[in-house]
């Protein structure tokens, strides 16, 4: 069906699908942050939760009598605010790149944007040093998002181009050059891997797995600015994402600036799957599972699909990493590992089902 048709089809009770899909994440989502505080191997009750986050933060002495004000400050709540922020620019990375590509399979993961970010991350890990001197000093916490950023710019602007260019169809070309890209990446960690000391070896470990356990309020606050620039380049696309699924030429008659749009749109999905990889490691199919669900609830309409991703995206995650830390507790299962064993059979159900469909 085309995506005018699915837009007549969704016109009728768009409206209505949107306003209960949007008050039920909505509802589900403090929810779902009360849960990754209140659960773990030290549960902590609701009024437990209230006392704690009253306590002020000022200095370790304000919280040494009180461990669940200690677990819930130091660990927990950065913790669930990295895995929120996280999906979030997973998910809505994954939906702005299917609108780009007008592919639904262009995932950063799938395509070679996660892998690129991850590398680059890797390479600034290993060879690049650990702080920097003097005033340079506060650009160390950057160093290994920037060059994650890198990483992930520089792969999706090559896979746009050979998309662009190509004389194949661009789902083939798109799908093939994220198999070379991903390869080449994982000789990349491979080579790195082999010169790494224990410490970094401990580190790289991290990327092949993906997992928030490492969360501070520094990862935190490195994240949560990322996220508000990917936010403010890629949620004012709506209009132009949905032009472009005509095509190139259809969306510039109607007089979207599609070298802009592209530009603006690669420039967010890079930064936001490059943070998010720099700090969490690989975590695989949130960026292609939670649009392909809202579009088939909403539609194809980016105007409330990308603030669904968002909403959809972390909640995943943040739901993901509680389950991980405490199915199987003491024992942590990384959340990467969790989201690929859903993300797997869910995305061949969902390819079965549209193979299905008349």
């Amino acid at each position: 069906m085309t995506a005018a048709g699915d837009t007549l089809r969704f016109g009728k009770t768009g409206r209505a699908r949107r306003r209960v899909l949007f008050l039920a994440l909505s509802g589900m989502a403090p929810l779902a942050v009360i849960a990754a505080l209140c659960a773990g191997a030290l549960p902590i009750a609701p009024t437990q939760l209230v006392r704690a986050l009253a306590t002020p933060m000022i200095s370790p002495a304000d919280i040494a009598g009180d461990p669940s004000a200690h677990i819930l400050w130091a660990l927990r709540l950065p913790r669930a605010l990295l895995a929120f922020a996280a999906g979030a620019l997973l998910a809505l990375g994954g939906c702005c790149a299917q609108g780009v590509f007008r592919n639904p399979l262009a995932d950063p993961g799938l395509l070679g944007i996660s892998s690129g970010a991850s590398v680059a991350a890797a390479t600034a890990i290993v060879l690049l040093p650990t702080s920097l001197p003097g005033t340079l000093a506060l650009l160390s916490p950057w160093l290994v998002p920037g060059a994650a950023f890198a990483g992930a710019m520089t792969v999706t602007t090559l896979l746009f181009h050979l998309s662009r260019h190509s004389e194949r169809p661009r789902v083939q070309t798109l799908l093939l050059s994220g198999i070379a890209v991903n390869a080449l990446c994982f000789a990349a960690v491979g080579a790195l891997i082999t010169i790494a000391n224990d410490a970094q070896l401990r580190t790289l470990s991290f990327w092949t797995l993906g997992s928030v356990a490492g969360a501070t309020w520094t990862s935190v606050g490195i994240l949560v600015p990322i996220c508000a620039i990917a936010l403010v380049l890629l949620l004012p696309q709506a209009r132009a994402l949905d032009a472009l699924l005509l095509g190139e030429r259809e969306a510039r008659h109607v007089g979207i600036d599609v070298p802009r749009v592209v530009r603006r749109c690669t420039v967010g999905i890079a930064l936001g799957v490059g943070g998010t990889v720099a700090l969490t490691g690989l975590i695989g199919f949130v960026g292609l599972i939670v649009p392909h669900l809202l579009r088939s609830v909403l539609g194809p309409g980016h105007r409330a699909l990308l603030p669904g991703s968002v909403l959809g995206g972390g909640l995943l995650l943040l739901l993901a990493d509680t389950a991980s830390r405490t199915v199987v507790a003491p024992i942590e299962v990384p959340v990467g590992v969790l989201t690929a064993t859903i993300g797997g059979p869910l995305f061949l159900a969902l390819l079965q089902s549209r193979r299905e469909q008349p």
